[in-house]
């Protein structure tokens, strides 16, 4: 029997080898080679043979595993770095003078009588990763075109701030109004960056950790689709995204990264910024998170540039033949460097390089502070543009940056390396000074002794800032800068909008299905119908939307490269490098991100698109609901379709998927638009009104979220007289009581409307009231502008006080006011106390659960019958309707049992 040795192994983790060997004695003096090697030179040695051969093997093309990651240097050897093009010593002068402002303005923020606060150690980190980048690499938008696209990591703020302050976008007064953005008003700066704030200035919000590389993979993309369907020339655009180490722990952060390489996004570079700290501590004190980054990212199939030592190192590294320092480097966790980074030189000499003879020698000849001064490449300039050079160049793939740098760097002891650093933000007057000797700041102890620390400006005609405006000149303008472009849009006339106002006739569609045959309409108009983008997370036929799926045709850069299974249906699933709609798999976050940067559009590259996305109503405001502010942030535009919407119209799935309370989360989001229709003419003005606002000549920067559900109803005509201005602003009146001696009102909204159509027959039949049925197309709407009123009048106790629209709508309505719907009562609630009579709500309240949809109305009295019972109790407390026919009401439907509920329609999932 052969020995293990003699066998031919499969390779675990790279390709299959059960082949043949052809050739043992080759084989043999192969191995016999390494095995010398290892016995004459060193596991080391022998190590860095291997790594070599592996990387010939891989210029000459030939297949062999990938590596989880490399030795802890930097993946661009010194011999391969490109002429760096730049004047050093300026570009360090405006670093300087950078740092030191940023550090003043987050300082001059704790003064007594303001104490804002702010961050300095991210940027202090991360200043020459960005210097490098705006002297030579982010390109603006004075071409015409979107340049690039930037997402600063959120706590770097400062620096960017200082950095227009050198270049007179900024002045003194608003460097000190930081933190301060309405009571310093116009002059206050946001404290991270956000476009709603700073519309002119910054283009993404990104401090809600996770959400910056998600957004940026997903803008990638988008560039490459606008280019790919004609409709902006994106090709010269590139995204970068600045993040840290400390967010890479985020899961939304690393959750897309096989989209990006899948797709080929060589347009898009991520930049972690790697100072081995979180807020508290080391993100990987026992370990080495470089290493497991890079690991991450080559599998998920990206480009991986690793910058770590800066050109301190080159020789040590020169002299290093039998990989003994390369090995130390390996074995080090990052919570040891972190301590190296406070101690001095003398130590660093001892713990690191004094356990070995080899290494001793190689550091013989530094002095201590030599031996402190090794620094980091996130610092270098030189070795920084070149791995962004290489970024820039590479083909095929994305690339991340795994820049290892100091958190608080060039603050001084107090700062720089401590675990506390993050919440450190005022330097004192010895701190200061410090700081002001490593930067050569030309600022006196005087200056620094009495009164706030000053900024600092060489001047305008200084060789510093002039060269600062060269380079932005050079590279087409300041960043970062947000334009806009785009022109209004020309909306279709009434024609689009004639189809879905007729009705469903005497067929029973749900309201999705409604809104999907407006929307085919709506794509046909020559106008606009390209700009649409359709959105959904792998539930395009759940919505009904498969029709699309010929036409339209699902996005795919690589097209269609194989038969699909169900090529000979109508209605066949058909992928396109040019398709219009976006198939974001099982990834409701991917699909937000996907919105919010075709939402957007129209400011990034002054071209609007007309997102549309659609979801599982559920799995939108409760799974999503951060970047739907960061939606609201970045002043994105489009339709949010929350589809099964409700908690009882979604029979069979469960308490997971029964949404009875994403109204009173999308209540919460100012920038957002919220509607519950019940009826395609409903929605039909709805939509053309959100079109009106979102792209006509008035633009808004607002988002539409429309609720749509899966049950088949028979949709009615437009009424002749149909009240559009009630539509829009949350309440009409949709059928008045015809018979019956007793008024009352019942408001419902979306799937409830036709449960308070049957409780207006069955009040009128069985119980002599007359009960009229509004249509609450927005309880959110009707609140929003309630509260506006509320707060002009208490404002302006002066002048005329003015009456809430909801309130002088219903004035002349005889009560009581009966409100239900398909959400928790809290939905409708949000009206109670500007309805002009008594008022009770029937609502969805508690979990969900599957069931028939008529059980669990019932369950949660919200039915037809239920509605009754409300209707009468309300009555009775007035007097109008004698007590007993309340048990008579609860006997007559057996409202107490649940079992005795008609079940209802099945089926309708779109």
């Amino acid at each position: 029997m052969a020995s293990a040795s003699d066998r031919n192994p499969i390779i675990i983790g790279g390709l299959p080898s059960q082949v043949p060997d052809f050739d043992p004695e080759e084989t043999r003096e192969w191995l016999d080679s390494l095995d010398a090697a290892v016995d004459e030179r060193g596991r080391e040695r022998a190590r860095y043979l291997m790594l070599r051969l592996i990387e010939r093997a891989r210029e000459k093309r030939v297949a062999v595993p990938e590596m989880r990651s490399t030795d802890y240097v930097n993946t661009i050897a010194t011999r391969d770095e490109p002429f760096f093009p730049g004047n050093e010593e300026i570009e360090r002068k405006v670093l300087n003078a950078t740092r030191w402002n940023a550090a003043v303005m987050v300082s001059r923020a704790q003064r007594p009588g303001i104490g804002v606060g702010g961050h300095i150690a991210t940027f202090a980190s991360s200043a020459s990763l960005y210097d490098v980048g705006f002297n030579h690499f982010f390109r603006g938008k004075d071409e015409g075109d979107g340049g690039d696209q930037i997402f600063f990591q959120g706590h770097a703020s400062p620096g960017i701030y200082a950095r227009a302050y050198l270049l007179d976008r900024l002045n003194e007064t608003q460097l000190d109004a930081f933190r301060q953005e309405k009571s310093k008003f116009p002059n206050g700066l946001s404290s991270y960056p956000h476009p709603r704030l700073m519309p002119d200035f910054w283009e993404f919000p990104t401090v809600s950790m996770g959400l910056g590389p998600l957004g940026a993979i997903y803008q990638a993309r988008m560039n490459r689709y606008m280019e790919a369907r004609g409709i902006a020339d994106t090709s010269a655009s590139h995204v970068w995204a600045f993040l840290g180490d400390g967010e890479m722990d985020e899961p939304e952060s690393l959750g897309q990264l096989t989209l990006a390489a899948r797709e080929n996004l060589d347009n898009l570079t991520f930049v972690v910024n790697c100072n081995l700290q979180r807020l508290d501590g080391p993100v990987r004190g026992n370990g080495k998170v470089i290493q497991e980054l890079e690991s991450v990212f080559r599998g998920a199939g990206w480009n991986v540039i690793k910058l770590i030592w800066d050109r301190s190192w080159d020789p040590l590294l020169a002299q290093d033949r039998d990989g003994i320092l390369v090995n130390r480097m390996n074995t080090t966790p990052d919570g040891q460097f972190q301590t190296y980074a406070t101690e001095t030189g003398a130590y660093i000499r001892e713990h690191f390089f004094g356990d070995d003879q080899r290494l001793r020698a190689m550091v013989e000849g530094m002095s201590d502070d030599q031996i402190l001064h090794l620094g980091r490449g996130g610092h270098d300039h030189k070795k920084i543009f070149a791995a962004f050079s290489a970024a820039k160049a590479h083909k095929g793939q994305p690339t991340v940056i795994l820049a290892k740098t100091v958190k608080g760097w060039t603050l001084g002891p107090n700062f720089e390396g401590r675990n506390a650093t993050h919440q450190m933000k005022k330097l004192t007057v010895d701190d200061l000074k410090r700081f002001r000797d490593r930067l050569h700041i030309p600022i006196t102890d005087k200056q620094l002794e009495e009164g706030l620390p000053p900024y600092y400006h060489p001047g305008r005609n200084s060789e510093e800032i002039q060269y600062m405006h060269d380079r932005r000149k050079a590279l087409g303008g300041y960043v970062p800068t947000r334009v806009v472009r785009a022109k209004p849009l020309v909306l279709p006339d009434d024609k689009a909008y004639a189809a879905v106002k007729k009705g469903s006739g005497q067929q029973q569609i749900a309201t999705t299905m409604a809104f999907v045959r407006l929307l085919k309409d709506l794509m046909r108009d020559k106008e606009i119908g390209r700009r649409f983008v359709l959105i959904a997370p792998d539930e395009y036929r759940t919505f009904g939307m498969d029709s699309f799926f010929p036409s339209a045709k699902i996005y795919n850069p690589l097209g269609q490269q194989y038969e699909a299974v169900d090529r000979e249906l109508l209605l066949a699933y058909k992928e396109s490098p040019t398709g219009q709609m976006l198939h974001d798999g099982i990834s409701e976050a991917g699909c937000t991100a996907s919105l919010i940067a075709a939402g957007s559009a129209y400011a990034t590259h002054g071209e609007p698109l007309i997102p549309v996305y659609v979801f599982y109503s559920m799995f939108g405001f409760q799974r999503t609901g951060d970047q739907f502010w960061q939606m609201a942030d970045q002043l994105a535009r489009g339709f949010v379709l929350g589809a099964t919407a409700g908690r009882t119209t979604l029979t069979g799935e469960g308490l997971q998927h029964a949404d009875g309370h994403s109204h009173l989360l999308a209540s919460t989001n100012p920038g957002c638009v919220a509607y519950d229709p019940a009826f395609g003419f409903e929605i039909a003005h709805i939509v053309k009104d959100g079109l009106r606002r979102m792209y006509g000549p008035e633009s808004e920067d607002v988002f539409y979220y429309l609720t749509v559900y899966n049950e088949p109803i028979q949709h009615p005509a437009e009424p002749e007289d149909v009240d559009v201005e009630g539509i829009l602003k949350g309440i009409h009146l949709y059928k008045r009581g015809e018979s019956g001696a007793v008024p009352a009102q019942i408001m419902a909204s979306g799937v409830g409307v036709p449960w308070a159509l049957e409780a207006q027959r069955i009040l009128a039949e069985d119980w002599n009231v007359r009960a009229d049925v509004w249509s609450a197309t927005s309880w959110n709407e009707l609140r929003r502008e309630a509260v506006a009123v509320e707060e002009h009048n208490m404002l302006h106790p002066d002048e005329e006080q003015r009456v809430p629209w909801v309130t002088r709508k219903l004035q002349n309505a005889q009560g009581p006011f009966v409100a239900v719907s398909d959400w928790m009562r809290s939905v409708p609630d949000q009206i109670s106390r500007w309805v002009p009579g008594r008022y009770t709500s029937l609502g969805a309240d508690g979990f969900g659960f599957a069931d028939t949809r008529g059980a669990a109305r019932r369950f949660f009295h919200i039915d037809a019958q239920s509605i009754v019972l409300a209707v009468l109790t309300e009555l009775a407390r007035d007097g109008k309707v004698d007590r007993s026919a309340l048990k008579q009401a609860v006997d007559r439907y057996r409202l107490l049992d649940v079992a005795s509920a008609d079940p209802g329609t099945a089926g309708g999932d779109a």
